[in-house]
């Protein structure tokens, strides 16, 4: 019994301290004016009124979600029929797959920038200050995070023998691929969409290098007025967190 006040006492703590920034900001982003005292001297909603007021904010709100959302459709087109190719007619080439979707982390986000900055600069695809530079850098991003996830599902099931099966029910390729294998993994594809949604609109360091004002983003806006006011920023953070936080939900609720 005391171990388990004392697991629960242990969570409560950690729980605690991972919430004190969020809380102490959210209180931030709603409080008049907090200098010297310990709470703040009033509450008001101003300065989100201020927020959702601002034309340029909800330029680079939109900018980021078309992007994000743009990202994962080409992802979605591209990586979830490769996986598939890959598990039902090349089982070997597994382990490479594995190793290549993995190799985006060797590399550092600013020297990877600066790269793709030289290579799109000019020349027959002049891609950099666009934001289809942005949307294939993100492509890569998330590569590694929905392969894993869609390579999870498939290894759960016998790919060969429901198409097999499938084949013997008159169905063609493409159609057992559609009305059966990609009911199954669905679930770690829905999943794999959102947490990857949530991860882009945080992303910051491609699109600040790549594209920073020319195609604004959400925290390069951010980055932007970070010197205006506190409180400002803080509703800026906030709106950005509670927005993240609801996909991350959509996302757990999926993955069940």
């Amino acid at each position: 019994m005391r171990a388990e006040h004392y697991h629960r006492t242990v969570v409560l703590g950690l729980m605690l301290l991972l919430s004190a920034p969020v809380l102490a900001t959210l209180l931030y982003s709603f409080s008049s004016h907090w200098g010297a005292t310990i709470l703040p001297d009033g509450l008001t909603v101003d300065w989100y009124a201020q927020l959702w007021r601002d034309a340029r904010f909800l330029t680079a709100f939109g900018h980021s979600l078309a992007i994000a959302a743009g990202s994962l459709l080409l992802s979605t087109v591209v990586i979830v029929p490769a996986v598939f190719v890959v598990f039902y007619y090349f089982p070997r080439l597994q382990r490479w797959m594995d190793v290549l979707s993995l190799m985006q982390f060797a590399v550092p986000p600013v020297a990877s920038s600066v790269g793709l900055l030289q290579m799109y600069a000019d020349g027959p695809l002049p891609l950099a200050g666009t934001p289809w530079i942005l949307l294939g850098c993100y492509f890569t991003i998330v590569l590694p995070f929905m392969y894993r996830a869609l390579a999870s599902g498939l290894q759960g099931i016998d790919v060969r023998d429901l198409m097999d099966a499938a084949h013997l029910l008159g169905a063609n390729t493409f159609s057992a691929f559609l009305r059966v294998i990609l009911p199954n993994i669905r679930k770690g594809l829905l999943a794999s969409l959102f947490l990857s949604f949530a991860l882009l609109l945080g992303e910051f360091v491609f699109a600040n290098i790549l594209v920073g004002s020319r195609y604004e983003t959400l925290n390069v806006y951010l980055y932007s007025v970070r010197a205006t006011s506190g409180h400002f920023t803080s509703a800026v953070v906030i709106t950005y967190f509670s927005f993240a936080l609801g996909v991350t939900w959509i996302a757990s609720r999926l993955s069940r």
